[in-house]
């Protein structure tokens, strides 16, 4: 059987098929609940961590999924086909590397089907420091009323005037104001939050336990929404430190893009979750990226996020209306379509195969 049986259609069974597979790998699972809520079956909420390897191998691959909720879909059936791939676990012991798997770093948007968490905060936007002044984006203020119009679908008269936005100031412009991240409305898109959320705080405390002493650190945080349909964009994940981008580069390869220097798909961005690893495993030679599968067009996938968005809203919206709303938001994020799914995983394994075989490099000298 190919890989596409390791991808799911709810989180519950996500998270199911996740645990089953540590307990057949031996290892075991430190659960960190989500308090106070219950998921959209009525399920418990959870970021599961395992890890794989010697607790006390100087080198660890970090794998994370569904830091945008819903995109856990596909980087929970990367982990879970890691978990099940004998080649991979024993590369990984070979090399004398460890492994750590955070499943569902937001699990409540795992559950509902949002990029967002439970407090409508974008986690990639939620990572600074808050006890600075909040940036600005005067673009976004400029076109937050015609994202989200009164009514779903948007009138003529507010596309147009949105339209005229976009025609005047350019589609990268467009993309950057509405995806770069904002801190003035909290019903907005792409809201970056007011302080640190509660999977901010989990995910640092789970990087000082298994990653601050490590000689060697990498990363590869699953994505979705961006790019061409199943390619797999591999994108900085880290400061706009040469040093560091050039490792990444050495690591998975010169197409390594970067949103700092312009050459990715995602605009620049603030609060990003690489800013935990630096902050909590201070010294530690590091090399990430974000691994972001393609779906839909950005145009498709925007559109989509501003219904998921209205909706959320506006929960008197009909019924009919809220299901193709999140029908809509789901084909963004997720193909539900098999060589979608083998093509990811292969991309994915070929990616952790070559952190492995890094971090070793790099442990040997």
């Amino acid at each position: 059987m190919g890989a596409a049986r390791h991808f799911s259609r709810t989180y519950v069974e996500a998270r199911d098929k996740f645990l089953g597979a540590t307990r057949v790998c031996g290892i075991a699972v430190k659960t960190h609940s989500l308090p106070d809520l219950r998921g959209a079956d009525g399920e418990s909420l959870a970021m599961d961590v395992a890890r794989l390897g010697d607790a006390g191998a100087p080198g660890m691959l970090m794998l994370w999924s569904a830091t945008h909720g819903i995109e856990g879909y596909c980087g929970s059936g990367c982990q879970t086909g890691l978990l099940n791939d004998d080649a991979f676990i024993g590369a990984a012991a070979a090399a004398g590397v460890a492994v750590l798997f955070v499943h569902a770093v937001n699990p409540h948007g795992f559950s509902f089907g949002r990029r967002v968490n439970e407090d409508n905060t974008d986690l990639n936007r939620n990572f600074r420091e808050f006890a600075a002044p909040a940036p600005v984006n005067a673009a976004y203020a400029e076109i937050h009323r015609l994202l989200l119009p009164a009514t779903w679908p948007p009138d003529a008269a507010d596309e147009r005037e949105l339209g005229a936005w976009i025609a005047a100031h350019g589609e990268p412009a467009y993309q950057a104001a509405v995806s770069g991240g904002q801190y003035a409305f909290p019903d907005g898109l792409f809201y970056g939050g007011t302080g640190p959320s509660w999977s901010n705080r989990t995910l640092r405390s789970v990087l000082r336990v298994h990653a601050a002493r490590r000689m060697s650190l990498g990363l590869i945080d699953f994505h979705t929404g961006l790019g061409p349909r199943g390619h797999g964009e591999k994108i900085f994940n880290g400061a706009n430190v040469a040093a560091d981008i050039a490792r990444a580069r050495s690591w998975w390869g010169a197409d390594v893009t970067s949103f700092h220097d312009g050459s990715s798909t995602s605009a620049p961005l603030v609060g990003v979750n690489y800013n935990a690893v630096y902050d909590e495993c201070p010294g530690v030679e590091y090399a990430g990226i974000a691994l972001e599968f393609g779906t839909l067009p950005l145009r498709a996938t925007l559109q989509a996020l501003r219904a998921d968005h209205w909706r959320h809203n506006h929960p008197e919206a009909p019924a009919a209306l809220a299901t193709a709303i999140r029908r809509e938001v789901r084909e963004a994020f997720y193909v539900e379509a098999d060589d979608w799914k083998e093509i990811v995983y292969a991309q994915a394994r070929v990616a952790a195969l070559a952190g492995i075989a890094r971090l070793a490099r790099s442990m040997s000298g």
